[in-house]
């Protein structure tokens, strides 16, 4: 359980590859004003589902949902939200809270409410019938892709072989 008062970094997707990952095993459910995506986490060895690893939370607020202090406000109830209802939520999954729009619920009730919304979009996604179906397939996939997990990357190394061999740019005209 996170008991200190800090959003610890092993509790957030921190890298734009974890994000990705998320939103590419396309599986999600919303409710009010946001939008769950829901991916189970892989062992960094071999590939496979650890469903006893811990929770963690990415949150996306666009400025379409306002100006900086509207979606730090989000941000900010978002992470409260998570850290109160981290327990509740279903473990060896990684998850991406989008918010669409609305404004932020406030005072003790509105917290309430988005912990509840986060916690009941969870157990939505992670319980629908193809999740467990599709989570151990695109583990096989990764492991017969030889993919290794974003941790064992050398952030060094370019993303893939071409990478090497792009053209450079071409000159602008005056």
């Amino acid at each position: 359980m996170v008991t200190s008062q800090r959003f610890p970094s092993s509790a957030r997707l921190n890298r734009p590859s974890e994000f990705a990952r998320v939103f590419e095993f396309h599986r999600s459910a919303s409710g009010g004003p946001l939008v769950l995506y829901a991916c189970p986490r892989m062992l960094r060895s071999s590939g496979t589902i650890d469903a006893e690893s811990p929770v963690r939370i990415g949150i996306s607020a666009s400025r379409r949902i306002g100006n900086a202090v509207v979606r730090n406000r989000w941000k900010r109830r978002l992470r409260e939200a998570f850290r109160m209802a981290w327990s509740r939520l279903p473990a060896g999954n990684d998850f991406v809270v989008v918010v669409r729009a609305g404004r932020v619920p406030s005072g003790a009730a509105g917290a309430r409410q988005v912990e509840d919304m986060i916690v009941a979009l969870a157990n939505r996604v992670t319980a629908r019938v193809g999740y467990a179906e599709a989570a151990k397939t695109e583990a096989a996939r990764r492991v017969s892709l030889g993919a290794q997990p974003e941790s064992e990357r050398n952030p060094l190394a370019p993303p893939h072989a071409s990478a090497k061999a792009r053209l450079p740019k071409p000159k602008r005209r005056k």
